[in-house]
């Protein structure tokens, strides 16, 4: 038998091809319109959202202008702030520091015009008469004496009254202090004067040496020189103005010798200190 030829080989099928459509121009602008339809319904919600807030706005506020709602619906714009009321308290401050200005204002113009039309003096004080009673040395630095004087104080204003409230008076050597006395508080009319006699004793003051040699000289020279000194407290009285201040009064005396030593010269003045005010 002959052998029969291999059957011819089989081929793999042909991958199915794909079959095309043809599509129409109508078919793809269709097609556009379908991919524009989201957009359009966004749009539409968007309005319908307007339409509602605009509806809200004119069912809560009818009588507000168009130029209101139409910044309301801007959220980025801001609302600017009321303007805060001032508390009744600091008001009230300040009225009560406008009113203690104007007094103090007021006062001190009338109290500087009172004293520009009245123009006040101070207090006078002066020494019209005095006695030296004695003067001797237990030792060569031990001092004794006696002496006597008449102060007299003036008030020279004409429509203020002064009240002296404190009155020391001193004795001095050379500027070497041998005797000091208090005087009484007193008040003084205006215009008015008024005489007070003081009395100094020294007892056992101690004089340097040169001092007590140069008091011996005077003495026996029949010229002794003498320093009072006074400070004084004054109170001004004008109305309901009321002042106080400071005097200091110094007095130079030069007197005949002991024990019958008199007045033979004076210089005295009275000035305010600028440094001692109450």
């Amino acid at each position: 038998m002959l052998a029969l030829p291999p059957p011819p080989a089989t081929l793999p099928p042909p991958p199915p091809q794909k079959q095309t459509i043809p599509v129409s121009l109508d078919q793809i602008v269709i097609s556009k319109q379908n991919e524009n339809q989201p957009n359009q319904s966004k749009q539409a919600e968007n309005k319908q959202i307007r339409s509602k807030e605009a509806e809200y706005q004119q069912n809560r506020a009818p009588n507000t202008p168009k130029s209101i709602i139409r910044k309301s619906r801007n959220p980025s714009t801001l609302l600017k702030p009321q303007p805060r009321r001032t508390n009744p308290i600091i008001w009230c401050s300040a009225i009560l520091c406008l009113i203690f200005c104007l007094i103090l204002i007021f006062f001190g113009v009338a109290t500087l015009i009172t004293f520009l039309v009245i123009k006040p003096r101070y207090p006078l004080f002066d020494i019209p008469n005095a006695n030296l009673n004695a003067v001797y040395f237990d030792s060569p630095e031990y001092f004794n004496g006696d002496f006597t004087f008449l102060a007299n104080f003036s008030n020279p204003n004409r429509k203020i009254d002064v009240r002296f409230e404190y009155l020391s008076v001193e004795l001095f050597f050379s500027d070497r202090l041998i005797a000091t006395q208090a005087i009484e508080p007193f008040t003084q009319r205006r215009g008015e004067k008024r005489l007070e006699a003081v009395h100094f004793i020294s007892s056992l003051v101690f004089l340097p040496q040169n001092l007590s040699v140069e008091l011996q000289k005077q003495v026996q020279s029949n010229k002794v020189s003498y320093n009072v000194r006074g400070t004084y407290k004054v109170k001004a009285t004008l109305g309901l103005i009321r002042i106080s201040y400071w005097l200091h009064s110094r007095c130079q005396l030069q007197m005949t010798g002991p024990p019958t030593g008199v007045l033979v010269a004076r210089s005295c003045r009275t000035t305010r200190p600028c440094s001692r005010k109450t």
